[in-house]
Parts: C-alpha cells; structure tokens; sequence
C-alpha cells in the first residue's frame, strides 16, 4: 500500500481560531448546528459547549449527562417538529434531543432494564426523522439495540438483543447521498466488539425477520459508517480497536483490509505517519475522479492531523492520497474532526482541551489515468478480497 501527496497538497500550522474547554477536559465530539459548533467534553464535567461560530466564543453550556458522552451530532430533523437538532447519548442510559433555538432538552428517551439504566455507546435518527435508535454497553449477557419512535418517547417501539453480543460501538442509519439512490428502506448499520457488522431493518418488529446481513470482522469494531459511491449506491467502512480499516459491501461482504499505519510518506521534504484514525467524513461529491465519496481524518500521537482519501477501494494497487495536514495544532491525542465543508474549515478537538478552527477548502481533483475504466452498470465496490489480519497492540487513548 502507498501514499502518495496530491499536486495540491497543503499544510497548514496555525489554526485561524481556537478556543479551550474548562477543566482540563477532553474534546471528545464536535457537531455543527446552522449558527453554533457543539462539542461535547470528557468526565467529570460531561457536558455539551455551544461556540458561537464567527467567533468561537463559548456562548452557552448544555449539561449534557450525569454520565460520560458517547456520540454527539447534528440531524436535520426529529418527528417533522424538530429541525437542526443535536443528538447525544450518555452511559447515564440517556438519548438527548436538544433543540437548537431554545438551547434545552426537547425529547429525552431512557434505556432501563428492570428499573436500571443501560448505558448507551451510540445512537442515530432515521433520515425521516421518525426513528431513533441506540446500542448499548454489554450488561450480563445482553447487549441491545433500542428503537424509539420520537412522538411517543416514553418507553422503546421494540428491542432487539440478538443482533450483536458485546457492546455495541455504533449504529447509523443509511441516509441518500443523491435523489437518485435507490430506495433501501429504513437501514440501520451497527458495529460491534463481538467483531460483527450487521445491516437491519429498523422498521421490522420480529428481530428474526429485521436482520438482512452480518459481515464477521473478527476484531473489536470501534467505529463504523457508511459510504457511497458515484450513483449514491451504499456500502460500509469500519475501524477496529488494533486501528485496522476495512470497507465492505452493502452486502456486508469484506472488500477490503489495511493496517491504517501503513500508508507513509518519507521524503526529505514531507513525512507523514499515521497512528491513529480520528474518524471518517462523507465529502457533498466524490473528489476527483474517485468512485467515493469517503475521507479519512487520521492523527499522529504529537496531535497533528491529515486528510486521506482512496479513489477506488475495488483495486488493491490503489494508492492513499494525502491531500492535506494541519499541524502543531494540538499536543497529544486528538479525539475528533469535522469537516465543515460549507464554511470551507475544519474543526478539530484533542485531549489537550483545545478546539481549532482550521482553513479546509475543498481539495483540487487528483486524475488517476492508471486506474481502469469501469462501465456505468458495474458496482464499483463489487469485490471480494478478505485478507488475514495479524493482532496488532491497540492504541492508548
């Protein structure tokens, strides 16, 4: 596997704004709502801050949960009444609709087990906006995936403990990339610890009859999304614990399997070495002339951050791109990045309690002229290459 830097490629040492949380905390989501950023702040404060997005100032403080945040993000809608929301869940066993204008809680839903809170690891909102779902932590023998419907946020429509058996690290509902995606239904994507990715029918009650299909990673899955290509057709990446990256199918068959330390530049002039991966960002159009729409935010353990991106993940000799890094930036671990590609920045938040604001443009096209030329009927992720994967020491957050 190569990486090679793109003619375009830029870097960048000074972020344009910056701000700092209180406390020491960690920056462990960011969020972009229409007038605020979000992110969301580690133990023991737990809470949500709302920066003013000229500025960057802090303008208000959410109080988010009693327990760790797990996912914070922004859903353009919730039950058709709320638009521009921000979502998070806690290991408190809360999911949180917060509504932007007012700056409060709107629809609070509990995952309870015999009067016991479950904590929560993710959650997501149908792109309808009529179904909320979460995973929550392994407890006993069980872990489970809990489906709201948000007008009636009481008690769960239906919980499904079979799918997965191990905390669930993720879930997210497929969303159309284009108005001229075929229409797959309510389709829910959830990682696993127990090594499984699985693709569900939300809107299915009988569990038996919701499960359409199971990839086998056979490594902790920590986090997971999905991806599409040129015709807005899905398929589904996912990152493991030992910082392995892997992309499948919307079958969920395997396509590919990297060590995502691999891919290095050395030279004279630039060396960049990935550590770890920050998270994933699908770009408003595929770059280039790449069959995705995917870009990887990988980070080092000094706190400097680079957007990579694969025209194609169907051929094995493709090179990684390097298309931009922000640097010197932070110190240490940097926990996320979201890409605000309408405001041409990016937004980057570490354990050093920093949130940056960075110059992000969108990258200039990168031809490929040694990649073949593929038919419009063919699937560009319609390839099956399951490679082994040797353990690998996990990273220290």
């Amino acid at each position: 596997m190569s990486l090679v830097d793109a003619p375009s490629f830029k870097t960048s040492s000074t972020p344009i704004r910056s701000a700092t949380l209180p406390g020491e905390a960690y920056v462990l989501s960011i969020a972009s709502l229409p007038s605020y950023y979000a992110a969301s702040a580690s133990s023991p404060s737990n809470v949500i801050h709302l920066f003013d997005k000229a500025r960057l100032q802090n303008v208000q403080t959410l109080p988010g949960h009693e327990l760790s945040i797990t996912t914070l993000r922004a859903v353009p809608n919730v039950a058709n009444t709320l638009t521009h929301a921000l979502l998070s869940s806690g290991k408190d066993g809360a999911v949180k609709v917060w509504d932007e204008r007012s700056r409060s809680v709107a629809l609070r839903m509990t995952a309870l087990t015999a009067g016991t809170a479950r904590g929560l690891l993710s959650c997501d909102v149908s792109a309808d906006g009529m179904t909320i779902a979460a995973g929550t932590e392994l407890q006993g023998e069980d872990a489970s995936i809990l489906y709201w419907d948000p007008r009636n946020p009481a008690a769960p429509l239906r919980v499904h403990s079979s799918t997965h058996s191990d905390d669930i690290t993720a879930v997210h509902f497929f969303r159309p990339a284009v108005s001229s995606t075929p229409h797959v239904g309510n389709l829910l994507l959830s990682a696993s610890s127990d090594g499984l990715l699985c693709t569900s029918n939300a809107d299915e009650a009988d569990e038996d009859e919701a499960g359409l299909h199971v990839g086998n990673w056979g490594c902790s899955v920590a986090q997971a999304g999905w991806l599409h290509d040129r015709t807005g057709r899905p398929a589904a990446w996912a990152s493991s614990d030992m910082e392995t990256f892997s992309v499948w199918t919307t079958e969920l068959d395997r396509i590919q399997d990297a060590d995502i330390r691999q891919p290095s530049v050395h030279r004279q002039d630039l060396t960049w070495v990935t550590d770890y991966l920050i998270g994933c960002h699908n770009t408003s159009i595929p770059l280039g002339d790449g069959d995705n729409d995917l870009c990887l935010f990988a980070g080092s353990n000094e706190g400097d951050v680079a957007l990579i991106t694969r025209p194609t993940f169907s051929e094995l000799s493709a090179p990684w791109i390097l298309h931009q890094t922000w640097t010197t930036g932070h110190v240490g671990i940097v926990r996320a990045a979201l890409w605000d590609e309408r405001n041409n920045v990016l937004l980057t938040g570490g354990e050093d309690s920093k949130l940056n604001v960075w110059v992000a443009q969108q990258p200039e096209p990168v031809e490929t002229p040694e990649k073949p030329k593929r038919g419009h009927d063919t699937d560009p992720m319609d390839v099956d290459e399951d490679s082994d994967v040797s353990a690998r020491k996990k990273r220290r957050a």
